[in-house]
């Protein structure tokens, strides 16, 4: 017996699943966890920091400036010098100024720690942290 022109049809469509459907919501799942990802900028050069046992973690949303052993005030990888700092931290807040964590190296003076500090407060800082490692 002959198969019918419309079993032989059908027979054509069920041979393959189609994957459209899937990668779109490959596609829109990809989309939507990079823009939900939270970008952290890094200072851009590896500090020593000293340790402290009341270390806690902060949020997300600062603004991380280094200063090396060498004595340079790095800000995304810029050596910005301490009067940068200033300027950096206008550029970065448009309207409210984030909070600032000073990465200092254990070898840096407590003079150019300070000006940093204060640099940032006229800047207009809300509050100025210096990371540490936890013990």
């Amino acid at each position: 017996m002959k198969p019918s022109l419309h079993q032989r049809l059908e027979e054509t469509h069920q041979t393959g699943i189609d994957l459209s459907p899937l990668l779109d919501v490959v596609f829109i799942l990809l989309i939507f966890f990079i823009v939900t990802t939270v970008f952290v900028r890094e200072t851009g050069v590896e500090v020593d920091k000293p340790q402290a046992v009341s270390s806690e973690q902060l949020q997300k949303q600062v603004m991380l400036i280094a200063i090396t052993s060498a004595g340079e005030v790095m800000y995304d990888g810029t050596n910005i010098g301490v009067a940068g700092v200033r300027a950096a931290l206008a550029q970065q807040s448009r309207t409210e100024p984030p909070p600032v964590v000073v990465q200092a190296d254990k070898q840096v003076p407590t003079q150019l720690l300070v000006e940093v500090i204060d640099e940032a407060k006229l800047g207009g800082a809300t509050s100025v942290n210096i990371a540490t490692q936890s013990r």
